[in-house]
């Protein structure tokens, strides 16, 4: 798998101040997507043990509330083998941190519940792992800058933490 990008202090991008990855590849091909240059799955740099250390170690201070992962799109089935191992390496060793994870599909997709390409062996345990899933892809005519952590309407927060608790998607105020 290979990374587009990585903001070690950002706020744009989920609760607090976070970790960001940003993952190359993704088939959506939105319409005025802000990261078109990363739906390349051959974009930017090797995602390395060399990287997810200095990511992990970026995640250390106290004031980093947690790591978002985003795109690209993470749930692409090429990038969800090396981003699952991650993942559990983070949850080992980050366990007060907190995941948010953007995709442009959506959760009935990620869970099975509707037919999609992206629901692979790795999928579910994936989502076990995310706090907060932003899905559904990027919507031009429904977009707003009013819209708090997503780009336009159809896109929903949702708390995975509670959703797995209530068995109902919980939608994150």
């Amino acid at each position: 798998m290979n990374y587009a990008e990585i903001k070690y202090c950002d706020i744009a991008n989920g609760e607090g101040v976070r970790v960001s990855l940003f993952v190359s590849g993704c088939t959506h091909r939105c319409k005025n997507c802000f990261n078109e240059i990363a739906w390349d799955f051959n974009y930017g740099n090797k995602f390395t043990e060399e990287i997810e250390n200095k990511i992990i170690e970026a995640c250390k201070p106290e004031y980093i509330s947690g790591i978002t992962i985003l795109g690209g799109e993470p749930f692409e089935p090429e990038n969800q083998p090396a981003l699952t191992k991650f993942l559990h390496r983070f949850r080992e060793l980050m366990p007060d941190k907190n995941v948010w994870c953007y995709s442009g599909y959506t959760y009935e997709e990620l869970t099975g519940e509707r037919k999609s390409r992206c629901y692979t062996d790795n999928t579910s345990e994936m989502l076990d792992m995310i706090d907060v899933l932003v899905d559904g892809k990027f919507v031009q005519e429904l977009h707003s800058i009013m819209l708090k952590f997503r780009g336009s309407s159809n896109q929903r927060l949702i708390d995975l933490r509670k959703t797995r608790e209530t068995g109902q998607i919980v939608i994150k105020e």
